[in-house]
């Protein structure tokens, strides 16, 4: 045989296949399945024989998935990544959006902690099923966390592990040592404008939602003045999400459930946050627990995890304290998400 044909060959050969080899060995996946009832947002993506992650988003409301590109595509190798656009956020939301968002859907299409957390335990056992898996890994940010602690709480058999970031424990009752600690701010850093708006304010608990989001906007002004700010390219959508349909949707979806989660009473919501008590509800759990806390993180501060932690009894627990971040994600958040990752993962037999 010539060697020119059987140069051809060779090359052939072996450029055909590990390609063949690498697809046949990922999954990537972007698509509605049916939850509960409704169609709901759903990324799969990563090495097919990882261990699965599924991320609980915060928010309420604010999804990772349009983000997860750019966060955590270099954790592809490594696990499998799911996305999940929850009820009432992004994509999910876009998909059963009202001609209107008013009062009148507001009422008649409520958000509950129970609810969510039954939808997050459909798809765990749907993942678990549809990937081949005996478990998941579980974890929760901020908002997610609520629906992190419950299913890991009801259903510890789905899970190796849960990590929560930015944990809520007991948000109502929290609120006001939130408003003491930023007015304390606003008068240390002389911030007479912070200062103006908490004294117009005062105290929660409030009835208008409108009043918890002004507060919160000085909560995020005082964690960016004191944390490492996560770098740029986090925040950028992918392609598939970076357009106007899409957007508006992610902030319709915030402003809805942010509704349902602080409530409003002039119109009729009642607050999912007022039925979170997790330091009286949820604290003997039959899965590993570790808690990822901000150092500068002022809506779910360390005095308030912390306490919540050492009353936790689980198997494996561990409390990490990260100098330099806050309530969001930046660099230092990721790095030590990964960390724990990898040892949950070392432990998966």
């Amino acid at each position: 045989m010539p060697i020119k044909n059987l140069l051809l060959i060779l090359f052939t050969v072996c450029l055909s296949v590990p390609f063949y080899t690498n697809a046949q060995s990922l999954v990537s996946e972007d698509r509605f399945l049916p939850i509960n009832g409704i169609d709901q947002w759903v990324t799969i993506h990563g090495e097919k024989s990882k261990p699965v992650i599924l991320f609980l988003h915060g928010g309420p409301g604010s999804p990772i998935s349009p983000y997860s590109e750019n966060v955590y595509h270099s954790w592809e190798k490594d696990f499998i990544i799911v996305q999940w656009d929850q009820r009432g956020t992004g994509k999910t939301f876009g998909l059963h959006a009202p001609a209107e968002l008013g009062p009148v859907f507001l009422q008649s299409n409520p958000l509950t902690v129970e609810q969510m957390t039954a939808d997050g335990i459909a798809l765990t056992e749907y993942l678990i099923k549809y990937l081949g898996k005996q478990k998941l890994i579980l974890f929760g940010s901020s908002w997610g966390s609520v629906l992190g602690i419950s299913m890991a709480y009801q259903r510890p058999e789905l899970f190796y592990a849960y990590v929560g970031h930015a944990q809520i424990v007991d948000p109502a009752e929290n609120f006001p040592k939130i408003y003491e600690k930023l007015s304390r701010m606003a008068r240390e850093e002389n911030d007479p404008q912070s200062e103006a708006t908490l004294q117009l304010l005062g105290p929660p608990p409030y009835d208008m939602a409108r009043n918890y989001g002004q507060l919160l906007r000085i909560v995020k002004k005082f964690e960016k003045q004191h944390s490492v700010a996560a770098p740029e390219f986090f925040w950028i959508p992918s392609p598939a999400y970076n357009n106007a349909k899409d957007e508006k949707d992610r902030a319709d979806g915030d402003d809805y459930s942010f509704v349902n989660y602080t409530g409003d009473r002039q119109l009729g919501v009642a607050a999912m946050m007022s039925t979170i008590h997790f330091s009286k509800t949820a604290l003997d759990f039959k899965t590993p627990v570790f808690f990822l806390q901000g150092q500068e993180d002022i809506l779910t501060p360390k005095e308030s995890t912390k306490a919540y932690f050492d009353k936790i009894q689980a198997p494996e627990k561990k409390y990490l304290f990260l100098p330099g971040a806050a309530h969001g994600f930046n660099q230092l958040v990721i790095d030590a998400q990964y960390k724990i990752m990898q040892e949950i993962s070392a432990g998966i037999h």
